[in-house]
């Protein structure tokens, strides 16, 4: 409980009456909290609290995250991290370990900035990695808005949800793991294809790549980029 406490510091910054943990929830010895103070709380436990969801009408503005999950021939379970560009319908990275947490998540994000620049907003759920210090820190030094969507409404993260899916009937489901080397180099040879070679009939029946090169002129650069 005291990690989500710490957490909703981080979202209640500009409150008055969320200086500390203790002052995130009522305390007979204090003021009782604000009730702006508390619907962010409330808020931020249901999901709700998150920015305005733009249109994307270039790369780079809007990435989506999501987990899946499999295991290997002798039952020991991993986790993919992908990360989609909600323009291109790009893969970004595909991360395979037996754990991704919310310190992973961020130095991963900060791998793919350093090829192809922050976004201005990032999209996931609410799970314990992506409201972990670490990730909102990282939103907060890096400048990018994060949109976590509504609780048990996993296509408000539609993109990365349709790509889960085809990971999932075309590769996942496909073959058998070995070893987690196995399971990094099958999904790696994936991702590879999906982005280079499988054009979409939402891109003018072009690949992601062709789609992501069509528009790179046109990137929209995040204040973290300059």
């Amino acid at each position: 409980m005291r990690g989500t406490r710490t957490r909703l510091i981080v979202l209640l910054k500009p409150c008055q009456n969320a200086s500390s943990p203790r002052n995130v929830y009522s305390n007979p010895e204090r003021p009782a909290a604000s009730h702006s103070s508390r619907v962010a709380v409330w808020r931020f436990l249901s999901g709700t609290n998150k920015a305005t969801m733009p249109s994307i009408s270039v790369a780079r503005q809007r990435r989506s995250l999501d987990f899946v999950s499999d295991s290997l021939s002798c039952g020991r379970r991993f986790r993919i991290l992908n990360v989609i560009d909600d323009f291109s319908r790009e893969c970004l990275a595909v991360v395979v370990d037996t754990s991704l947490s919310g310190i992973r998540v961020a130095r991963e994000l900060d791998r793919i900035a350093e090829m192809r620049g922050y976004p201005c907003m990032v999209v996931s759920d609410n799970g314990t990695e992506l409201t972990s210090n670490a990730i909102l820190k990282w939103q907060e030094d890096r400048k990018v808005d994060w949109h976590y969507i509504a609780p048990g409404k996993p296509m408000q993260n539609g993109f990365v949800e349709s790509f889960n899916g085809r990971m999932r009937d075309e590769c996942l489901n496909e073959h058998l793991f070995d070893t987690l080397r196995h399971a990094r180099n099958l999904v790696a040879a994936w991702r590879i294809d999906f982005n280079h070679h499988r054009p979409h009939s939402s891109l003018a029946g072009m690949t992601p790549n062709e789609y992501a090169n069509r528009s790179k002129k046109d990137q929209n650069l995040n204040r973290a980029n300059s």
